[in-house]
């Protein structure tokens, strides 16, 4: 399987190039040239465990990499969860089911895609015997589970960019208190959006990038994007037969990556019945898919800080079909928003795609709710994901994070204080974290001076 850029204007790769690039020379996103139908899959597939039916997925897309080669990496990432299970689909009432996919080293669902790719840039390393600087941004947990991915790993540096300030404590040391020497956390001042704006300048410096080997780890990464699926497949199998083709999954989404993930898997024959974007406050995909409308508006700090974020990489990919895949009308749509700050959708797929909005003031509320109605703690982002569930259809909500990642909110809603022991941990540790302004060129020079050579 080849792999094309959203915007056309890169010579298609294989897939351990794509993934080893990230984001596309162009500027843009990689996606398969085609997508596969997994229709005729799916009976010999229900039955099997979490870390089997990635690989059975993986091996539709990885086809550069020896099928044995493929089983070791996969099996591998999916060792350090500590649920058996992965990911545990939990029924709290007759229409409501919750999937947990917050059982990973850094407790949130960005774990299921950045072992995996841990592991991928590791086999590349070994395989071609080069060294590999990894760049990233985040506006909370992704950070911490890229940074867990590729943790002392040889070969390797990673450099994630936070905003300061705008995380939660626990994230922020999840980063910074590591004591890798390979992890570089760099807290910049303003907002996500920043930190990736300068983050993609930098990966636009062609010779700065050939230079240190630099990929990218946010989910631009194609490969991010294609293992997120996987948990979509296995939840909608521990689904009652009768139940699958008209479930919907809410979606906790910032950045449009997990959402995307399921929308994809849809597009591959899996008769998924929709998809509802939960967001917080900072509502620009609530707006797109309310009004059909993508304009840019001011990021407000809130309780869902992953979640802060107005410019939705991934919304690129969902463009690219949305236009029948055509890379001048992907450039075209993408320069006016970049000069306007907004685009109107003549259509889009309003069948498949609902979107709610929740509050600050609302999530603390939404906390008590699901406390009171199920005994079931939820953490902010998941909280945003149980705000006007539908009464006619099965839900399946996807639960991002622990809720022990944010203590001081859920004990100010319910009273308890959810801990775990990873977490406990990091308190005592020293916090090592760089900060520097929100500009390509302070990133790079940071990097020239860290990168392993």
């Amino acid at each position: 399987m080849i792999y094309v850029s959203t915007r056309g204007q890169t010579p298609a790769l294989g897939f351990s190039d794509a993934v080893a690039m990230g984001l596309a020379p162009d500027g843009g996103l990689f996606l398969p040239e085609s997508l596969p139908d997994l229709s005729g899959r799916l009976a010999s597939w229900e039955k099997l465990r979490y870390a089997e039916l990635c690989f059975e997925f993986m091996r539709e897309f990885a086809t550069d990499i020896p099928a044995e080669t493929l089983r070791v990496i996969v099996e591998k990432s999916y060792t350090a969860f500590s649920q058996a299970e992965i990911a545990p689909l939990k029924q709290l009432g007759s229409r409501v089911h919750v999937l947990e996919l917050f059982h990973g080293p850094t407790l949130a669902f960005k774990d299921f895609a950045l072992q995996l790719l841990g592991n991928l840039y590791e086999h590349q390393c070994q395989e071609r015997r080069e060294t590999i600087n990894v760049l990233g941004a985040t506006s909370g947990d992704t950070g911490a589970a890229a940074i867990h991915g590729l943790l002392g790993k040889p070969g390797t540096a990673i450099f994630i960019l936070y905003p300061d300030g705008r995380v939660s404590p626990l994230q922020e040391r999840q980063m910074t208190c590591t004591g890798a020497e390979n992890v570089f956390a760099l807290a910049v001042d303003g907002t996500f959006d920043d930190a990736q704006t300068a983050l993609k300048e930098v990966f636009g410096d062609q010779e700065f990038r050939r230079r240190h080997r630099l990929s990218a780890v946010n989910s631009i990464n194609l490969a991010r994007v294609l293992a997120q699926c996987v948990y979509y497949l296995y939840a909608w199998f521990r689904l009652p037969a009768a139940q699958r083709e008209f479930a919907e999954f809410v979606v906790p989404t910032g950045n449009f990556g997990n959402v995307l993930a399921g929308w994809l898997l849809q597009r591959m024959g899996v008769p998924i019945g929709g998809f509802k974007i939960a967001t917080n406050q900072n509502d620009i995909l609530y707006r797109l898919f309310a009004t059909g409308e993508y304009r840019v508006g001011a990021v407000t700090p809130s309780l869902a800080p992953s979640m802060d974020i107005q410019v939705a990489s991934n919304f690129e990919r969902f463009l690219y079909f949305q236009v029948g895949r055509d890379p001048a009308k992907v450039r075209a749509i993408l320069e006016q928003f970049k000069r306007t700050g907004d685009y109107r959708f003549a259509e889009w797929d309003r069948g498949t795609f609902s979107a709610s909005r929740c509050s600050d003031a609302e999530i603390p509320g939404i906390i008590q709710r699901v406390y009171r109605e199920f005994g079931y703690v939820v953490d902010p982002h998941t909280a945003c994901a149980f705000k006007d569930l539908s009464p006619d259809r099965v839900s399946v909500v996807l639960a991002t994070a622990s809720p022990a990642k944010f203590p001081e909110t859920i004990a100010s809603a319910i009273g308890v204080v959810p801990t775990h022991p990873s977490l406990e941990a990091l308190k005592s540790r020293p916090i090592v974290k760089h900060r520097i302004p929100a500009t390509p060129a302070a990133i790079r020079a940071f990097i020239d001076q860290h990168a392993v050579a």
